[in-house]
């Protein structure tokens, strides 16, 4: 099986091609993705309107770039799949038109893609783990512990209630006049810093409630520096130290919860896995807390490589893979869902509006 995936949902236009077996193996033939930080970096985020036309210009060069990479032409192909959310409305119609005409014209099965599905899947891709698994994705738009039950079938346990992690790191950076996308920026100057010289809150510790809050640690952090401002590169340093340990310990403590709520799901002797997908996982410090808390626990890690945690064509390819296997196609009048919750039964958290 041979699946196309487009990815255009924000700020990375990709493409790429994937192989299953019978077996549900996985094999990347291509993985093609341009960046638009260039485009993006003199306004300190995304600018939708720039991310669509941005998309527009270059998504047929790089579908071709993928297509030649795996050595295939359509006709070649199994299945088309495009993310059709969640994601920035007009970025997600680009990718969405592209692959309805590629399979209209191919006469080829089209697969519309939950973008946070196909970062449920992709450890299935890389490491051939199979569900139950319970997963964290953390990223500039979603910060949620889910239950991974099978292709299609999720438990939201957590979500934040105001804040994403990826866009917490994004707005600390920009408050502390440091460069954009702000994850990277502020885990650079981490390293040389403090973590105990400026005090900061861990919302949501040790609540009953599995969920997250980054709204009060930001406030907090922006207190603390306009303190100590003018701020010299020290304090600077010593100011995302301790942001960077603050979200390290929340993470801990909620992914924490998130392990008990989800103990249902794994019988008797079978091993538990936790898995981490989105760009932030990227980040050293939480990459080994979240190992201390899964050796504490008893639990297996599993992390993808850092190209395939941020956005990609593989990961929707993969999963349109999986739904493919399994009969799960989409018509070719599937809209764009720029609200698309994995699991639309979840009660919304107080608080959360439509970050649920």
């Amino acid at each position: 099986m041979l699946v196309l995936g487009i990815e255009t949902s924000c700020d990375e236009t990709a493409a790429a091609v994937v192989a299953r077996d019978g077996e549900a193996r996985g094999r990347i033939l291509s993985n093609v993705v341009r960046s638009q930080l260039a485009e993006h970096r003199p306004y300190g985020g995304v600018v939708p309107e720039i991310a669509a036309r941005a998309h527009v210009e270059c998504l047929d060069a790089i579908v071709a770039a993928a297509l030649a990479e795996a050595g295939l032409a359509l006709s070649d192909l199994s299945g088309i799949a495009a993310t059709a959310g969640p994601g920035l409305n007009g970025g997600l119609v680009v990718g969405l038109v592209t692959g309805k005409t590629l399979a209209l014209a191919a006469g080829k099965p089209f697969l519309a893609i939950n973008h946070l599905e196909a970062h449920a899947l992709t450890v299935g891709l890389t490491d051939g783990l199979e569900p139950p698994y319970l997963m964290l994705l953390v990223s500039g738009g979603h910060t949620q512990t889910l239950l991974v039950e099978g292709v299609g079938r999720y438990r939201r346990i957590g979500t934040t209630i105001d804040d994403a992690i990826g866009e917490a790191f994004d707005k600390t950076a920009k408050l502390l006049g440091l460069g954009y996308p702000g994850g990277p920026e502020v885990e650079r100057a981490a390293r040389s810093g403090d973590p105990e010289r400026f005090p900061l809150p861990r919302p949501m510790v040790g609540r009953v409630e599995p969920h997250f809050s980054l709204a009060g640690l930001k406030t907090a952090l922006r207190q603390r520096a306009e303190a100590a401002a003018p701020l010299t590169d020290r304090d600077v340093a010593d100011l995302c130290a301790a942001f960077e340990a603050a979200v390290c310990d929340i993470i801990e403590d909620r992914v924490s919860r998130a392990m008990e709520l989800a103990e249902d799901a794994f019988g008797p002797g079978r091993p538990r896995w936790l898995t981490v997908a989105g760009g932030v996982a990227a980040n050293a410090s939480i990459a080994a807390a979240l190992a201390r808390l899964a050796a504490a626990r008893g639990f297996h890690l599993a992390v993808p490589p850092p190209a395939l945690c941020t956005d990609n064509g593989a990961m929707i390819a993969w999963a349109g893979a999986e739904r493919l296997a399994r009969g799960l196609v989409d018509g070719l009048d599937f809209a764009a869902r720029p609200r698309w919750p994995l699991d639309p039964a979840a009660p919304a958290a107080i608080g959360a509006g439509v970050k649920a």
